[in-house]
């Protein structure tokens, strides 16, 4: 069976057995041991993949999609160091009438018993895959997706509803990127691929975090400028979100990253989009360097 952690668990162990042994001779050591375990992997992996991918979606969604106390102190480590100059600065109507209506998208769960969730689902199922009949909205087609397991419902719970109404904006409004990510079809790939459904929930929370949207309105400079974006164009948030998985998937690949640098390649990406949200001559989200990946 293919475990995530335990690799990590055995190297410290490893670093404790040889106390009188070099740093540079425990380093040797544990990179054999870590490129062994890496091949014995790569033979499982060709052996079992649906497993291997069923496995590596719940590291995923449990590492960093979890409930939002723990995955809340993950990001603020990194996140923008907020100024108390910054509360105060005014908003327009426009731009507060936006705000609040993106912080209530925020606070709707995924409810699988309501009907428009449900057509949601089905909607996002058939952009993805439109010659293909979907068994139901429990299956194990979602696999093919990327999400944890056959009932995707049980991965938003740490983002809500808008992680699908963001993945759908992206299906509808860019299919030629959306199928480009979901099908892995450019660059020099990993043999183990993030999961895309799962990685895409990831990327909403990231953005939430990283704009301070949970705040009755943003105290960092990229979040200021984003609600000053937001009252030009109410979109600008699900735009963003397709702009940031595009330069996620552009970092990853750059990277040469696998499975387990997703983390590194998603602080990666936020930081290089809160540069780009800090540019002066950024008025709309057209203007970010970045928004051309999506028509690359």
């Amino acid at each position: 069976m293919f475990n995530f952690w335990p690799p990590l668990m055995r190297l410290r162990k490893r670093r404790q057995c040889f106390p009188s042994c070099s740093s540079l001779h425990r380093v040797d050591e544990d990179e054999i041991y870590w490129r062994q375990k890496k091949d014995d992997e790569e033979l499982e992996w060709s052996h079992n993949s649906s497993h291997v991918i069923s496995q590596l979606a719940q590291c995923f969604t449990s590492a960093m999609v979890g409930p939002r106390a723990w995955i809340g102190g993950l990001f603020n480590r990194s996140s923008n160091k907020r100024n108390e100059k910054f509360i105060d600065y005014p908003l327009t109507p426009e731009q507060e009438e936006r705000l609040e209506r993106l912080q209530e998208r925020l606070q709707t769960p995924f409810d699988e018993s309501r009907p428009d969730h449900q057509e949601a689902l089905r909607d996002l199922w058939y952009i993805a895959f439109p010659d293909v009949a979907l068994d139901g909205l429990i299956s194990e087609q979602w696999k093919e997706m990327g999400w944890q397991g056959p009932n995707p419902s049980t991965d938003f719970r740490g983002c809500g509803f808008i992680s699908l109404e963001n993945l759908l904006f992206f299906a509808r409004n860019y299919p030629a990127s959306f199928h480009r990510l979901l099908f892995k079809q450019e660059g020099d790939r990993a043999t183990w691929e993030y999961p895309f459904a799962v990685a895409g929930i990831n990327v909403s929370f990231m953005l939430i975090q990283m704009l301070d949207l949970f705040s009755a309105k943003p105290r960092c400079l990229p979040g200021m400028n984003f609600v000053r974006i937001l009252g030009e164009d109410e979109a600008a948030f699900d735009v963003l979100y397709c702009i940031a998985f595009e330069m996620m998937d552009a970092q990853w690949l750059a990277m040469h990253a696998s499975y387990m640098e997703f983390n590194e390649v998603l602080k990666v990406t936020r930081r290089q989009l809160e540069r780009e949200l800090s540019l002066e001559d950024v008025n709309q989200i057209q203007d970010l360097p970045a928004y051309n990946l999506l028509y690359q």
